[in-house]
């Protein structure tokens, strides 16, 4: 039988390692729920906006809560992670932290932007993909950003030993993937196990981002999350003759019940377009096309442009077979404008 735990706050790891003990141990189809600090181990508050930036110890960023050692996890199986419930803080941010971005050489200094995410502050019915749109967060009178929170950081004990930083996701193991449609409720993570008892850990809480998390951070945020974890043991899927070596995902419609709908794609999108022959500089001429638009036509300064791409604009790769140059595309919703 299947039980329920609950992590407190602060049980947690600064890098990826096949030797982190584990803070709990449960059965395969257990429910656990973490309370989690944000991204910058909650070091970004409201009562300390105006010197966190100043104040800031890089080394402490993505605080990863756990690991988890589920009963029955061995190298080759894969753990399967539902996203059962996902309750963001009362406040969130969002930052231009110097050498972190896509654009960081033109981006140079250090901002902080403060969210209000409290009940009050948010526009809207908790929990309604109707006309009032959902749960939207202001980011400025005129512009709000639906509410859609998922968790940045979820991942396993790597495959190789050695201590991992906790910044890049890894294709074995997963970890700060940064992927907006792993979303409550409905949502399920495929994760290789590398070692016994998987070894779970995860954090980062985002009550928003965009596709790209552009500046560097999203609509960061504590969270509270709920997750069942289950093994699912290699002979099934040797069965079917394949193996997993990279996480995958099950992500449930946008509009569908239980979900903040992200009905900011109802009035369609602005989009720029990049053109390079290096993948890389395609995407940050697609990014400064956007913010070009966002300061010229809707009034933004350039600094808040790069954040509202990151916390809401969305980068797809339009064209990546007519070499020797790709087309990625830098789309802003229309329907954050509500003014």
């Amino acid at each position: 039988m299947a039980h329920s735990f609950h992590v407190k706050l602060g049980q947690s790891h600064l890098k990826w390692s096949q030797t982190v003990p584990p803070i709990l141990t449960v059965t395969s189809g257990s429910e656990v729920e973490f309370d989690l600090l944000d991204g910058s181990h909650n070091m970004f508050r409201p009562d300390n906006a105006a010197t966190a930036l100043a104040d800031f110890d890089s080394s402490m960023a993505n605080p990863a809560t756990g690991p988890i050692y589920v009963e029955g996890a061995e190298p080759g199986d894969v753990l399967k992670v539902e996203f059962l419930d996902l309750v963001p803080g009362p406040y969130g941010w969002t930052a231009i932290i110097p050498g972190l971005g896509l654009l960081s050489d033109e981006f140079t200094e250090p901002h902080l932007k403060i969210w209000d995410l409290s009940d009050a502050a948010l526009l809207g019915v908790p929990g309604s993909p109707a006309a009032a749109g959902g749960r939207r967060a202001v980011f400025k009178p005129g512009i709000s950003i639906p509410v859609r929170p998922f968790l940045g950081l979820v991942g396993v004990a790597p495959a190789v030993p050695g201590e991992l930083s906790l910044i890049p996701p890894y294709a074995g193991s997963g970890g700060n993937v940064d992927c907006r449609d792993l979303s409550a409720v409905g949502s399920t993570l495929y994760l290789p196990v590398n070692v016994p008892g998987a070894l779970f850990s995860c954090g980062d809480g985002h009550a928003a981002q965009g596709d790209g998390e552009v500046c560097g951070t999203a609509l960061e945020t504590p969270m509270r999350a709920r997750l069942r974890l289950t093994v699912e043991k290699a002979a099934a899927r040797a069965a079917k003759g394949w193996a997993l070596a990279c996480p995958h995902y099950v992500a449930p419609p946008r509009g569908r019940a239980g979900i903040e709908a992200d009905v900011a794609a109802d009035r369609g999108e602005y989009a720029a377009l990049g053109i390079h022959e290096d993948l890389r500089e395609a995407t940050r001429m697609a990014l400064r096309g956007a913010i070009d638009w966002l300061v010229a036509e809707k009034g933004l300064t350039r600094l808040e442009a790069y954040m509202l791409a990151s916390v809401a604009g969305n980068l797809r790769m339009s064209a990546v077979v007519d070499m020797p140059n790709y087309a990625i595309s830098c789309a802003i919703p229309l329907g954050i404008f509500t003014e």
